[in-house]
This record gives structure tokens, C-alpha cells and sequence, in this order.
């Protein structure tokens, strides 16, 4: 199965996997080398500390790898949808009941950020916009009750 990822989230996974592998991880070996100098293994907090994020790291690149192994990278500037709202599109939207406007851009799971407005394929939103183009109104369960919002633009950026 294969996870969707825009061009820009697969390279922040392959920054984060360079440095896990180039930096932290040589950091952290060299980190537990001195603890083991230091003695007595069975109360020495740094030996501890150095092992427990020795495990992060390499739990965190295992991850990374998987996930970069598994990842379909979807380019929005090459999509051909002809208006309509598709994973990596950038939206305008319109509260119609607030008038308050909002651009969302549709992202995978791992690289969604409500504060840079990118939102996940699977975020209730994102699933009521997809297939919906400029005029449609997208009717989104939230906590509150259903909010409507009509499309204004769509662009692949």
C-alpha cells in the first residue's frame, strides 16, 4: 500500500533521515562510548540517557525509511484534474456562514501543519473537498455541527 506525499513533505523526511543518520546517530554512539569510560554501568544516568535516545533515533530512522519506502510522491504543478479538488491542491475557501476566508492545501498524513494550513488526506475536511471543484459547497462535520464552505479557487502549487 502506498501513502501519498507531496514533493515538499518527502523532502523534509529525507532532511530529517540525513541528519538522524549523519549527525545524531554519531552523536549519540560516541555519547554512550563515554558513559561505558566512565564505569559502572548499573548507575550511570548518561549510559542511560545516551541508550534510551540511541533507541529513538534508531526507531525514528526505521520509521522514516519505511515510510519513505512506501511513499507514492504526488507533484501538484503536474496534476491534470481539471478544477477539481485532488490530493496536493491548494483550496480557497469562503465560510458561508462567517464569510472568514481560509486556504487549505491537501498533504499526507505526516506533513499535515493546521498552522502552515496543510491539512491531511484523511482530515475530515480534506474528505469532504476532494472531487469538488470552484462553486461547490463543502459541507464539513465539526464539533460545533456542519459547517458549509464554498470553493473559490482551486490551484495546483
Amino acid at each position: 500500500m502506498t501513502t501519498p506525499i507531496t514533493p515538499h513533505g518527502a523532502n523534509l523526511m529525507k532532511e530529517e533521515l540525513h541528519r538522524l543518520k549523519t549527525k545524531d546517530r554519531p552523536w549519540v554512539i560516541n555519547a554512550i562510548a563515554e558513559a561505558r569510560a566512565q564505569g559502572d554501568l548499573s548507575e550511570n544516568a548518561d549510559y542511560d540517557a545516551a541508550k534510551e535516545r540511541q533507541s529513538f533515533i534508531e526507531g525514528r530512522i526505521a520509521d522514516l525509511e519505511g515510510k519513505l519506502g512506501t511513499s507514492q510522491i504526488i507533484d501538484p504543478t503536474t496534476l491534470e484534474a481539471d478544477g477539481r479538488i485532488v490530493f496536493a491542491a491548494t483550496v480557497d475557501l469562503e465560510d458561508l456562514d462567517s464569510g472568514d476566508k481560509v486556504t487549505y492545501q491537501i498533504v499526507g498524513i505526516d506533513e499535515a501543519d493546521l498552522k502552515e494550513k496543510k491539512v491531511s488526506i484523511t482530515s475530515p475536511i480534506a474528505r469532504a473537498m476532494i472531487g469538488k471543484s470552484v462553486g461547490d459547497v463543502v459541507a464539513v462535520e465539526a464539533p460545533a455541527g456542519i459547517r458549509e464552505y464554498e470553493v473559490l479557487q482551486v490551484r495546483y502549487i
